[in-house]
């Protein structure tokens, strides 16, 4: 294994304060939290752009979008993939949101998303696919852990119209 495993286990909560982050995202844009404040975000986090899961769930956030910005709200993908992927990807199924990379990983560790994750037999570390729903005053609102594609985005939906 090349990547190192983060042993302090992160385990956020609702209530707690959003993590800080600063990521260079798809379209040549930049995404923060220090940008978003005084407004209600839904970061999600998924493990790899262009996967079957993973397209889509971008593409369910996509085709809401226009009910997610009616109710004020931001959206932004996050996974480890470099800025130049992810260009790819949205510009493939036409997701004008921002897909942030987090190369690195200190903001997947941060929201306690980088996890290991095991498949026929064989562990590795991934991500966790997560979201959170974060409110105008940079608290999480609700986080979905161990999302399953179908009807999430809905989810997210309604308890962000609740905010």
């Amino acid at each position: 294994m090349t990547e190192t495993q983060n042993t302090t286990k992160i385990d956020l909560k609702e209530g707690d304060p959003a993590p800080d982050f600063q990521l260079d995202a798809s379209g040549g844009r930049t995404v923060s939290l220090g940008a978003l404040k005084g407004k209600p975000f839904v970061l999600y986090f998924y493990p790899k752009a262009d996967t079957p899961g993973c397209t889509k769930e971008a593409c369910g956030f996509s085709e809401a979008l226009a009910q997610f910005e009616g109710a004020g709200l931001t959206v932004i993908g996050v996974s480890r993939d470099p800025v130049k992927k992810l260009d790819k990807f949205a510009e493939k199924y036409d997701l004008t949101f921002p897909l942030a990379s987090d190369e690195a990983g200190s903001v997947t560790e941060a929201y306690g998303v980088w996890v290991e994750k095991s498949l026929y037999g064989k562990t590795y570390m991934g991500i966790d696919r997560t979201t959170f729903l974060i409110g105008a005053d940079g608290k999480i609102a609700r986080i979905w852990k161990k999302v399953k594609v179908p009807g999430h985005v809905e989810a997210v939906l309604d308890a962000a119209k609740a905010l």
